[in-house]
């Protein structure tokens, strides 16, 4: 066997993260990635193995992976996890929790290697098959994929499981056996342990043939992409939401279509057939009058002004107040920071004003360049403030004053006077 699976598949990347469980499949992966640095190629490897805390073993798994890692001179990073728990099982949240521990660690130019295999892309396509999965999910797992801005790539996605044993073997590797792969309460152990092993008696190729099967779902993906690329755009504003408008006059399978691809440009998870027909009935077509909203996931999609906005899971400020004591210091919100600098815009607090932030104001408000007051409410529908980020947008008050809502306004009491030494507010959104 030879390492050309691997040198094809990251020829063109000089830096890259291993996703190192210890067990067989990333010992293969990573042994084939030091070989490969040894030969000469000018390569920065770096391993992160994820501590999920489910194993009583998992301590013993970490200094395994650290012992590994140390002989062949690859730096590793453990990240400890604690699993989300939204009903969607086990699996999923480890899965889940892995993927966000790879995002945080990731540096930039470096990709994300992971060591899934053909045996790994059969089952995926038999789950996807379970879930009643569409052309999307049949394509299973691509060999190379968009990923926290950079890439995940999967070298042995064409080798099979009994191929990396027997690179394991020749070259005398040690790994881990997870007990939990002998359970087959997980569907992924269920197909792997009962139902591969009869296939492949039956029909010795059935992963090379349900492999190729996926990769043709795969291409009728990316055709469709390439189809509907330019129609998504026109539909697409500026902040990523999506026109109703036009999606009334489609067919159902193509406004399905273009509705899956919307979501995933956000990063969203892929919706179920139900899940659409919700997301279309519920939110597209409600009410004028409503402001409906489908969770899905972390996110959420909502509706407004004849758009589908699709935005985090958001917990509202309305009632938090945070004391400014030191202007000379970020104030730390709940998804950034705020900065006061030196700037024209704000005038200078008085002694005796001290500084605050929060998410509400009373009374009619006085904005330099607009004639007579108006409250809150009326001047985030003037302008174009989204209802979910109303209660989540920063206030600055001096005393009792309010000043400035960043990015937005500045009120008449808040203005600085011509020629004087003022200040500029700036607001920092985490991820940005």
């Amino acid at each position: 066997m030879s390492l050309k699976s691997v040198i094809d598949a990251l020829r063109p990347y000089q830096k890259i993260l291993i996703a190192f469980s210890g067990g067989l499949d990333s010992s293969v992966l990573l042994h084939r990635l030091a070989q490969w640095r040894a030969s000469g190629q000018a390569v920065s490897l770096r391993a992160i193995h994820v501590h999920h805390g489910l194993s009583a073993n998992a301590d013993a798994w970490v200094a395994h992976c650290q012992r590994i890692c140390d002989a062949l001179n690859v730096p590793l990073e453990v990240a400890r996890v604690r699993l989300a728990d939204t009903g969607l099982g086990v699996e999923a949240h480890a899965r889940a929790a892995r993927y966000d521990a790879f995002r945080a660690a990731l540096r930039p130019d470096e990709v994300l290697v992971t060591a899934q295999h053909l045996d790994d892309q059969c089952e995926t396509l038999l789950l996807a098959l379970k879930r009643g999965s569409g052309p999307a999910g049949l394509s299973a797992m691509a060999a190379d994929s968009p990923f926290a801005s950079t890439r995940l790539l999967r070298p042995l996605l064409n080798e099979s499981r009994a191929s990396l044993q027997a690179w394991a073997d020749e070259h005398r590797l040690s790994w881990i056996e997870d007990e939990s792969n002998q359970d087959d309460a997980y569907d992924r152990n269920f197909l792997r342990l009962r139902i591969m092993p009869a296939l492949a008696a039956r029909w010795p190729h059935i992963a090379t043939a349900v492999a190729r099967s996926a990769a043709l779902c795969g291409e009728q993906e990316q055709l469709l992409d390439e189809l509907l690329a330019e129609q998504l755009a026109a539909l697409v504003g500026e902040a990523g939401q999506l026109a109703i408008a036009p999606l009334q006059a489609m067919s159902p399978p193509r406004r399905s279509a273009l509705l899956r691809r919307w979501l995933a440009l956000h990063g969203a998870p892929m919706p179920s057939r139900e899940q659409l027909a919700r997301i279309w009935q519920e939110v597209a077509l409600a009410r004028e009058d409503a402001a409906p909203q489908l969770r899905s996931g972390d996110g959420e999609v909502r509706r407004y002004q004849q758009r589908l906005w699709w935005i985090k899971a958001t917990v509202s400020q309305a009632d938090v107040c945070l004391s400014w004591p030191d202007i000379t210091r970020p104030l730390m919100l709940a998804d950034g920071a705020l900065l006061l600098r030196a700037g024209t815009l704000l005038r200078r607090p008085a002694a005796d004003e001290p500084l605050s932030v929060r998410y509400r104001a009373e009374g009619n408000i006085h904005l330099v360049g607009r004639r007579g007051g108006r409250k809150l409410k009326k001047i985030w529908q003037e302008l174009g403030v989204a209802p979910w980020l109303r209660d989540t947008t920063p206030l600055l008050f001096y005393g009792e004053t309010l000043i400035a809502a960043p990015g937005y306004f500045v009120t008449v009491a808040g203005q600085c006077a011509a020629g004087e030494a003022g200040l500029e507010l700036i607001r920092e959104r985490n991820g940005q």
